[in-house]
């Protein structure tokens, strides 16, 4: 099943995207006893998180081509909710930074709040999967310890299209496609430990909240973007999320930061 988020008519709810285009509210209590077409509703972003956990290194061939060592245990780091946009919309390029590169991979939605549950237990915490593109700026991340700033600007982490509730099967393909040309090419049988393993090993860690994402890790191939191009990142039996990419815009921080001074 393939969902989205929608607003009606001041209400935002979850619905299935149906092979027709027509969507079906997921949350009875609302009283939608029909469908409603798309052109009835407006686009929410997928999630609202609490927080995004990316794996890092969790393709031994990535690992290799970055010149990255390999832990004994899955790593991670945090991306910020403002990285966060849909399918569609656009990544926009921070000045002044060098090379900005993508990273297609599968993402688990969580469902349900889990803590300390076992990698069989994980599936019925999980809302669903999609495509995420984990948007780095590598010239950064090669030259610090810590991952916030080179992983944490708006814009960096695109999510979509949808979310799927059925775990694509290992052998499902994840691709970057850049202007129509594949970059980037993996399976993710590949992975060293797999998406419930990952949200297992999490919850040992952290409370997992409904709406948190976890990206799952990328293949070998990553490389730059540059503004003009389109960016999909496609994960097979999942979906496909495309973006486009600009610089971004240095004087609309400016604007907005004044729009909002304290009184």
């Amino acid at each position: 099943m393939r969902i989205i988020r929608v607003r009606h008519n001041g209400r935002a709810f979850y619905a299935s995207l149906g092979e027709d285009g027509t969507l079906t509210c997921l949350q009875r209590d609302l009283g939608y006893t029909e469908p409603l077409s798309m052109a009835e509703v407006s686009l929410m972003p997928l999630v609202a998180p609490s927080k995004i956990i990316c794996v890092g290194l969790n393709f031994r061939d990535h690992a290799a081509e970055i010149d990255m060592p390999l832990s004994a245990e899955p790593s991670f780091f945090l991306k910020p909710p403002s990285s966060l946009i849909d399918n569609g919309q656009t990544i926009l390029l921070p000045r002044n930074v060098g090379r900005v590169d993508y990273e297609a991979e599968l993402a688990v939605v969580i469902g349900q709040r889990c803590r300390h549950v076992t990698p069989e237990q994980a599936a019925g915490f999980v809302f669903g999967y999609t495509c995420a593109n984990d948007v780095t700026a590598r010239d950064l991340q090669r030259g610090e310890r810590m991952f916030g700033r080179c992983k944490g600007y708006e814009t960096f982490c695109p999510l979509g299209p949808w979310i799927e509730t059925t775990m694509p099967p290992e052998d499902s393909a994840v691709r970057a496609v850049v202007n129509g040309e594949v970059r980037q090419r993996g399976v993710l049988r590949d992975m060293i430990a797999a998406p419930l393993e990952l949200v297992s090993y999490l919850s040992g860690i952290m409370s997992l909240n409904p709406g948190d994402v976890i990206l799952t890790g990328t293949p070998r191939g990553v490389g730059p973007i540059t503004a003009g191009d389109t960016v999909r990142i496609e994960v097979e039996n999942v979906g496909v999320l495309s973006n486009t990419v600009e610089w971004d815009n240095p004087g609309f921080a400016e604007t907005g930061a004044s729009a909002y001074r304290l009184q």
